[in-house]
């Protein structure tokens, strides 16, 4: 049965339904309506940007994107989202999706962390990381209307997620400290630059626009 979500249509096919039935089952609510969301929140501001994807590809990326966090698919040698990057890459190959289409899912995956470039890149790429931005640090609410907002939170809920989403980084990464070294730039720009003080990741979700 076709489902539709603020006007955003969940493709109705096999590979999309057994996408769903994997991360349901590795992932709890939080990170499953989360995933959900950037899918939905991604849909709307490529249609707002006139950036059309694939749309098993995005629901691809945006559902495998935090499975690197779980219990299951965490490990502890490597970024948590190359996890989530490869499992995804082996899904659409096993699903006879091509090798440039499980390349462009595993980029916008492992990039959806790193600011200031998967928006130069595809569709698919793209709009994993903008889902991301809207669901995670309120940006770019403004390219969604509070009717498409409220659709998408009444079918998948955010109950105090600033703070359980955090947690849930944390508990995904604080077996492999070393590997979260380099993923923002600030570092650099702390020690070099005079007067440089850098932005709290932290803080921008607790203070983002999402009401609690």
């Amino acid at each position: 049965m076709t489902e539709t979500i603020a006007g955003i249509t969940i493709p109705d096919t096999t590979l999309v339904h057994e996408a769903t039935e994997l991360v349901r089952a590795a992932a709890g609510p939080l990170l499953f309506d989360h995933s959900r969301r950037v899918f939905l929140f991604g849909s709307l501001k490529g249609a707002h940007r006139g950036l059309r994807a694939d749309p098993e590809l995005l629901y691809v990326g945006a559902m495998f994107h935090d499975l690197g966090l779980t219990e299951k698919y965490r490990r502890t040698n490597q970024r948590f989202e190359v996890d989530g990057a490869d499992l995804a890459r082996d899904f659409l190959l096993a699903h006879g999706r091509s090798e440039a289409d499980a390349r462009a899912v595993w980029l916008g995956i492992a990039l959806h962390t790193t600011p200031g470039i998967a928006n130069h890149l595809e569709p698919e790429i793209a709009l994993v990381s903008a889902g991301v931005e809207t669901d995670v640090l309120g940006f770019d609410l403004d390219e969604i209307t509070d009717e498409q907002i409220a659709a998408v939170t009444a079918a998948h809920q955010r109950p105090n997620f600033k703070e359980n989403i955090l947690r849930a980084f944390a508990d995904g990464m604080k077996d492999r400290p070393d590997t979260t070294f380099g993923t923002m730039n600030d570092d650099v720009l702390a020690h070099f630059v005079p007067g440089f003080v850098r932005e709290d990741f932290v803080e921008i979700i607790r203070g983002s626009a999402w009401p609690e």
